[in-house]
């Protein structure tokens, strides 16, 4: 009747007949609220509840409604069960029910619920983008102390070092603006390229070439590929070509009739092997390179040095206006 009723009035649910299904119920699924009868009420029911509820994930709060029947003593129940069941709220309800005051107050719990849910998405939202950053800040440092180097292997005087130093902090600067801020709605890649890989030259040697016919990118693209690039060549200053003075990096782009294919090839860095572990670099660059071309990218841990190749449809990054 009650289910019925429930259904009438668009509520998912599902009953539980017996002690079996209802530990069933609650170990497969995180219910919006839960309905329990005073004669359902036995020790073993209110030890599965018990077991359901102090499983539950911080941000939960889980209303049970509990219909008894007139004329029973709400308050002893009440205190017992607030003691059985931690985080959770329980509301009486007298049978026979009134029909407004039950579908009102179930429904005010599934949206308190909804509200519950929205708090656990923004936590982990938060806890997301609080890794990220600091990924980003020690990437960042990586990158600093990289340019640092690479200047002072090649300053004569400190005056040198400090104008070579400035100039390419200057630089990494504008890497960052082109990342979150890039301007207008478009933007060739040789430019965008060239700009995040400029701050790790190395004086007159070369340490990367760059190859491929002008593309404009829409700005999506542009912000997706310039977070992809960065990762690219901070995992190449930590471990691959340009960890040591050697080491080259060749990015090259090409168009195939209305396919676009992007290699990044690194030479003369330390011997690769296959990484046992996938840290968060590699895969930010694969779900990247996936989101951007809309298929999966090769990504191969060669001896010479990291091998990345990906493709897809031009139409995904240049802009069309």
């Amino acid at each position: 009747m009650l289910s019925s009723l429930l259904r009438t009035h668009e509520i998912a649910n599902a009953t539980s007949s017996d002690t079996v299904a209802l530990s069933s119920a609650l170990s497969d699924q995180l219910p919006g609220a839960l309905i329990v009868t005073q004669e359902a009420l036995t020790t073993q029911a209110i030890a599965i509840i018990h077991d359901h509820l102090v499983g539950q994930p911080e941000w939960s709060e889980l209303t049970v409604f509990v219909l008894v029947e007139r004329g029973a003593s709400h308050a002893a129940m009440a205190q017992h069960l607030a003691d059985k069941w931690p985080g959770s709220r329980q509301i009486f309800y007298q049978r026979p029910l009134a029909t407004i005051e039950l579908l009102s107050g179930i429904q005010a719990a599934l949206l308190a619920r909804l509200r519950q849910r929205d708090v656990r998405d923004h936590i982990a939202l938060e806890l997301e983008l609080r890794h990220e950053l600091n990924h980003r800040v020690k990437n960042i440092l990586a990158s600093v102390t990289a340019i640092f180097r690479m200047t002072a292997r090649n300053s004569d005087s400190l005056e040198e070092l400090t104008q070579g130093f400035s100039g390419r902090l200057k630089a990494l600067g504008s890497v960052h603006s082109a990342l979150f801020e890039v301007g207008g709605e478009a933007i060739d890649i040789h430019e965008l390229i060239t700009l995040i890989l400029s701050p790790y030259g190395s004086g007159d040697v070369a340490r990367y070439r760059l190859s491929g016919p002008a593309v404009s990118l829409n700005k999506d693209a542009a912000a997706n590929l310039s977070l992809t690039m960065h990762e690219l060549t901070t995992n190449a200053i930590k471990y691959g070509a340009w960890s040591v003075p050697t080491g080259q990096i060749s990015v090259e782009w090409r168009l195939d009739g209305q396919e676009f294919w992007l290699r990044w090839q690194e030479t003369g860095g330390p011997q690769l092997a296959e990484p046992t572990h996938k840290g968060y670099g590699t895969r930010y660059i694969r779900s990247a390179l996936q989101t951007l071309f809309g298929g999966p990218p090769q990504l191969r841990f060669e001896p010479q040095g990291l091998f990345v190749e990906a493709h897809g449809p031009r139409s995904r990054i240049e802009n069309l206006s």
